[in-house]
Parts: C-alpha cells; sequence; structure tokens
C-alpha cells in the first residue's frame, strides 16, 4: 500500500492508502518527489470541475524519479533519472490526433481530472509520456507542465518579434505566456489583478504591466492571450485586441460570455483555442529552467506535506489571487 492525497467531495480532502501500482510492459515506475496544485485541482475542491467525478486524487505537474522499469521500454530511459510527465492522453483516432495535434485529443484524459492523478507516492505510466528533464531539479521538474501551456499558447499566436502581445493574467500559465513571448522577441504587455504578480511578470521581462482593476485604458496588442476564463477578461480581449489582431483564449469560463461578436467582423480578428501543450512546448521550458537567473523561487509559492493538502487547498480557495504554486513534497 501507499500513501495518496484524495478529493474525496467537495471542501473534502484527505490522505487515503491505496494499492501501489505494478509495473506492466511498456511502462515506467515513478517515485514522485514534488506535485503540484493546478487551478483545475482547485476547481475540483470547490466543486466547479465538471469532468471531475468522485472521489479523485488529483495532480499533473510532476517532478519525479524513476525506480523501474518495464519491458520494451526504450533504453534512453533509466532508473535514478528525474523526469516529468506528459499528463494528457491522445486516442489516436479522433480529428485531432489524424492532423497530429493530439494536444486537443477529441478523447483527452488528463491526470487528476478525468482519471486519478499524480498526488500519491508512486505512479506507473506508458515510457511515451515520461520527459528526462536533463540539469532541472526534482523540486522544479514540477513547474515544467504549467509553463509549457502558455508557451503552447504562444506558439498558437504565432508570435514575432515584430508583436506586440498582452497576456491576461499571471498566474502560472500566464508567466509561461510572458516568458515564450520575451524569448521570441516580442514586445509584453502584463495584465492582472496583483501587483506582486505584475512585478514578478516586469522580472521576467515584460515591458509594460497594467492592474486591471485600476487601468482599463490599455494599448491596443497584436496578440492577446486570455489566461483567466473570466467574462471581464474576455471581453477585454475582444475589445482591445487590434484589428487583424489575433487572440487566444486558454482560460476556461465558468458560465457563457456576452461578447461584442460585430467586432470579431469589423477587426477580422482570429480567435483560436489553446489547450494543453505539445511535447516540444515541454522541452522550451526545460531548456529555459536549465538557465541560469530564472527566478524560480518566485514561482513557488508553499511547499507542504501531503497532511497539510487539505488545509492548503481551503487557504488558496479564500485567496486565490495570492498564489502561484503550491508544491506538495513526496518523501
Amino acid at each position: 500500500m501507499m500513501k495518496a492525497i484524495q478529493i474525496q467531495s467537495p471542501g473534502n480532502v484527505a490522505v487515503v492508502d491505496v494499492e501501489k501500482p505494478a509495473v506492466k510492459p511498456g511502462e515506467v515506475l515513478l517515485k514522485l518527489g514534488y506535485v503540484g496544485f493546478c487551478g483545475s485541482d482547485l476547481n475540483t475542491y470547490r466543486g466547479g470541475n465538471t469532468m471531475v467525478t468522485f472521489p479523485r486524487i488529483p495532480g499533473h505537474e510532476i517532478g519525479a524519479t524513476i525506480v523501474e522499469i518495464g519491458s520494451d521500454v526504450p533504453s534512453q530511459l533509466k532508473v535514478g533519472q528525474v523526469v516529468t510527465v506528459n499528463p494528457y492522453t491522445n486516442c489516436g483516432h479522433c480529428a485531432s490526433c489524424r492532423r497530429g495535434r493530439v494536444n486537443a485529443c477529441e478523447n483527452n484524459e488528463t491526470l487528476g481530472v478525468q482519471r486519478n492523478g499524480a498526488m500519491q507516492e508512486f505512479i506507473s505510466l506508458p515510457w511515451q509520456k515520461i520527459i528526462p528533464c536533463g540539469s532541472v531539479s526534482l523540486r522544479d521538474a514540477a513547474l515544467i507542465e504549467p509553463m509549457s501551456v502558455g508557451f503552447h499558447a504562444v506558439d498558437r499566436g504565432r508570435v514575432t518579434d515584430t508583436d506586440i502581445v498582452m497576456v491576461i493574467g499571471c498566474g502560472m500559465v500566464g508567466l509561461g505566456a510572458v516568458v515564450r513571448a520575451v524569448m521570441r522577441g516580442a514586445t509584453v504587455i502584463a495584465a492582472d489583478l496583483d501587483d506582486e504578480k505584475l512585478a514578478l511578470a516586469r522580472q521576467l521581462g515584460a515591458t509594460y504591466t497594467y492592474n486591471t482593476a485600476t487601468e482599463w485604458n490599455l494599448p491596443s496588442p497584436d496578440v492577446v492571450i486570455e489566461a483567466v476564463g473570466a467574462a471581464p477578461t474576455y471581453q477585454l480581449a475582444v475589445n482591445k485586441v487590434a484589428f487583424t489582431g489575433r487572440i487566444v483564449c486558454i482560460g476556461y469560463a465558468k458560465a457563457d460570455i456576452a461578447l461584442t461578436t460585430s467586432l470579431f467582423v469589423k477587426k477580422e480578428l482570429d480567435i483560436m483555442g489553446s489547450r494543453n501543450a505539445n511535447p516540444s512546448d515541454f522541452e522550451a521550458v526545460i531548456k529555459y529552467l536549465s538557465k541560469p537567473g530564472v527566478p524560480i523561487e518566485s514561482f513557488i509559492s508553499r511547499v507542504i506535506e501531503p497532511n497539510d493538502a487539505a488545509n492548503a487547498l481551503k487557504q488558496w480557495s479564500e485567496a486565490p489571487g495570492k498564489i502561484f504554486r503550491i508544491l506538495v513534497k513526496w518523501n
């Protein structure tokens, strides 16, 4: 048996005993080192994630070590390697998969959402989902997946060095978008409600920052990346994006949003969704986090033990704007 964090019902979290997984052919057994709580986990805790059934083991932001390798696994994966995980499934036959865009598989099941996740001592997964982290530490490997979602959004937006890019929402995913847009040479505008997050966005290379609680007279960017999922921020994206601009939507809105659709036509906008991330996005994040000078400590709000998970989720739910990432450390 092993320990796991389980969200048993909205607002109800417990550490439980579950069966330790056996390694099957084509699989790799991981010992979890650090696992991050993300916004979807918070939404599950609050009872607002319609893709989740209870009870559910959350977690898909992973820093782990390979401890056992099953048969039929390539030799480049070795016991002792620090790895992260591509936590999405792909069916191989839906329209997205046939087009090679497996990150948007119609039948995707993300760890910790549609299936049990990584908030446990061990997990066994197909070798194809295991991503070696090079020089990135065990702890910092848990930051790779959320940043990769932001990196993917910049890729979807076809951002270049001639673009002005506004990122609305500077949580972990939004900061990933800020970083990637800066890396591509764009002029980046960061918008958020929290001055601390905006200060970090500027440290990461944003040229301009705006607190949208007080400042709405914003410039017209070529690309807007919406990383919040709320009516005011979606409306801001449509209203403020430049004519013939691009809007990239990451945030899941909780309800339908009224938009001025005449601007879609008048501005001749490209409006696109951005879901999950591709292996190339993971690789780009690993390369970025391997560089000296990255303010990694600023990304991590708290490191907790499994028994502290219930209290940490409760506190995060009460003050969501002040948290970047909570990491659970598994001994």
